[in-house]
């Protein structure tokens, strides 16, 4: 299911967003955005850093504690996140998040066999289910 999938995204949880963009933007050197909230959902602001791997860093202000962080997101760029996390349920995985609002688009959390939280995400521009 997810052997052709990119790994898009991988996301942190940090305890202060400022502090965060400093040492990634003046320590790593990395190029960081801030980004506003859509007004659709409750993260306040957020960063976005890209590596040269393609893989982007996003970084969001909340609890951060050892096990919550990082998550790793796969990208649905042909949409049908509604199908990809029932599909997974009806396979016995544990559902964490069900499919919600993210920034620009739509995401759900489900658990690996040891608990580890992995996400999938997919733009609001693709339809949520398979045609």
């Amino acid at each position: 299911m997810f052997a052709n999938r990119k790994i898009g995204n991988i996301c942190y949880y940090v305890s202060n967003i400022d502090r965060t963009e400093r040492f990634y933007r003046d320590v790593l050197g990395l190029d960081v955005q801030r980004m506003q909230d859509d007004g659709e959902g409750e993260t306040g602001d957020w960063l976005i850093a890209s590596t040269a791997g393609g893989i982007d860093l996003i970084f969001f202000e909340m609890e951060s504690r050892p096990g919550n962080s990082p998550i790793i997101v796969f990208e649905l760029p042909d949409g049908g996140i509604e199908d990809v996390v029932q599909a997974l349920a009806e396979k016995g995985t544990t559902i964490v998040t069900l499919v919600s609002h993210a920034p620009g688009g739509w995401s759900a959390e489900f658990a690996d066999a040891d608990g580890h939280v992995i996400s999938v995400y997919q733009s609001e521009d693709v339809p949520r289910t398979a045609s």
